[in-house]
């Protein structure tokens, strides 16, 4: 990077850590341009994806026990941020909590999380401080329209399909009822939200300044918006930091700060009406185009060893993206241990190299 960059980009991130107000905040994203994501949790001890608990309807009790194999032992902030910016990138972002419920963060309001497995570590805390030593910025994952194990999020049972988004996989598909699952009624989906609420509190109070919180899936918001309170959600947030900017997917509402479509700059294909009206407010906002390095999924799959993308093809992505105005979200799946697959290692260190030639 160019000295002048350097020093435009560093003083744009001093103006958000000092309480910027979100134009600010937009201002230093724009400039950004390229940031790692990083799916990561128990699921990674599977080697099956992120989705392998709804995919192989594992019940709730035996996903459970993964938190007592969760070491984490290899994860290195530090060296992931130095990798992060070798390829040229200005943020990272990583699940905080994924569908499946669990936490890489110091939370109150569960114990399934990496504090609380024999990791005993907050991998947010840390990332969050790593970042922060390399003068980059942080966003939160957080799956706030879907989780595979609170007692009080919606099922199928309880009215799933819709005409504005006939979309069935809020739950597991288990041949018998799931003795932990205790929602019956629309009300009784408040207690998921009142978790969550107090859950992006604890992400917003316990780090410091935060770039931004990234929300998903919109799909589970769009199949029963009646549930969500979206414009108390973004409320909280804003309250609690006025300059975290906010993301979900293509948009809930149309008050998001910018969009955040897979792969291609497009409204989202599930949401029916609901979905192109939100698209109609958000399409204009900066997009951020959200990609993996495995062929589809995002949390590490060991079949895909060999199928990683390489050097060519983010180099082309970061073509598309500057061909749009705008950023490029790359994807990795950390390896159970939580290190970085070597494959992607070298590809992110030879983009780098690409780009400063």
């Amino acid at each position: 990077m160019k000295r002048r960059e350097f020093v435009s980009l560093a003083a744009a991130s001093a103006a958000f850590s000092s309480a910027a107000g979100r134009a600010e905040s937009m201002e230093w994203m724009r400039k950004a341009k390229f940031g790692l994501f990083m799916h990561y949790g128990v699921y990674s001890l599977l080697a099956r994806g992120e989705w392998v608990m709804l995919n192989e309807a594992i019940p709730v009790a035996e996903y459970s026990r993964l938190k007592e194999r969760f070491t984490a032992e290899k994860f290195d902030a530090d060296r992931i941020c130095e990798l992060a910016q070798a390829a040229g990138m200005k943020y990272v972002n990583m699940t905080a909590r994924h569908h499946d419920s669990f936490c890489l963060f110091k939370t109150a309001q569960t114990d399934f999380s990496s504090v609380a497995a024999p990791a005993k570590r907050d991998l947010i805390g840390e990332l969050t401080s790593a970042a922060r030593k390399r003068g980059m910025g942080i966003f939160y994952y957080y799956s706030y329209a879907l989780d595979w194990r609170h007692p009080y999020f919606f099922t199928r049972a309880a009215g799933m399909e819709s005409k504005n988004a006939p979309w069935d996989r809020a739950r597991p598909d288990y041949a018998a009822a799931e003795p932990s699952y205790r929602y019956r009624q629309a009300g009784d989906f408040r207690k998921y939200i009142d978790f969550a609420h107090a859950q992006l509190r604890e992400l917003l109070t316990q780090y410091g300044p935060v770039n931004g919180i990234w929300l998903d899936p919109i799909m589970g918001y769009y199949a029963r918006p009646d549930l969500f309170p979206i414009e108390e959600t973004y409320a909280l947030i804003r309250k609690l930091q006025p300059g975290c900017l906010i993301c979900f997917k293509q948009g809930a509402n149309g008050d998001e700060d910018f969009v955040a479509p897979e792969r291609t700059l497009a409204a989202h294909s599930r949401g029916g009406e609901l979905a192109k009206k939100v698209w109609e407010k958000n399409k204009n906002k900066l997009p951020e185009i959200c990609d993996t390095l495995q062929e589809r999924v995002w949390g590490y799959q060991a079949r895909d060893d060999r199928k990683h993308r390489d050097a060519d093809w983010v180099l082309k992505a970061l073509e598309y993206c500057r061909g749009i105005q705008g950023n490029l979200l790359l994807n990795t799946g950390p390896l159970p241990d939580g290190s970085i697959h070597a494959g992607d290692t070298a590809t992110l260190r030879e983009v780098g190299r690409r780009r400063k030639v």
